[in-house]
């Protein structure tokens, strides 16, 4: 199996993990823009290969990582619900980094406008269901840890009011395999 992506990535980060989770053996391959416009028609980290199979999505790919290994995805619609809502502000969040990085101010248009306001109404919904619930261990909560470890590393969340998420963070870091796949130092 090969991975295609990035060692910054939160997505092919999660990949990662479910991979060394399930002890399934696979390839990183490094991929940057280029590569990834010219192997992934959604021109986008991670996509993968396995023989016949190639998927162009995180989502599919954990689906297809742990149905491989004879594990559940995700148990039930409200982890589902989850895992979804921790996605969206990934990747509202991921958005407006690579519009900054390209000199694009956020605050220069009501659409990028938006996108900053769902990063804050989502990390307070996040941070609401942390304190409601006990962590269990899934794709739903490993995607969170993912994002809230990512926007950390990329200095894109104040998580100061989040000692929920933070403790979610703490929680995952003693993890090996979320440990192994930390971004190297920014």
């Amino acid at each position: 199996m090969q991975l295609y992506g990035s060692y910054t990535s939160p997505y092919v980060r999660h990949c990662r993990i479910a991979l060394l989770e399930t002890g399934t053996s696979f390839e990183l391959i490094e991929t940057d823009n280029k590569a990834s416009a010219e192997g992934s028609p959604a021109q986008k980290v991670p996509y993968m290969e396995d023989g016949n199979v190639r998927l162009y999505d995180s989502a599919s790919i954990l689906k297809y990582i742990r149905e491989r290994a004879g594990q559940a995805w995700l148990p039930d619609v409200k982890q589902f619900d989850l895992f979804c809502l921790a996605n969206t502000v990934l990747d509202a969040s991921v958005n407006v980094f690579q519009l900054e990085r390209a000199g694009i101010d956020p605050q220069s248009n009501d659409y990028l406008k938006r996108q900053s306001a769902r990063i804050s109404t989502t990390v307070e919904a996040l941070e609401a269901w942390a304190q409601e619930k006990p962590l269990q261990w899934n794709d739903a909560t490993l995607r969170v840890a993912c994002f809230v470890a990512w926007a950390q590393y990329r200095q894109r969340v104040d998580f100061a009011a989040c000692p929920a998420l933070l403790t979610w963070l703490e929680t995952a870091s003693t993890r090996d395999e979320f440990k192994s796949t930390a971004p190297p130092p920014a």
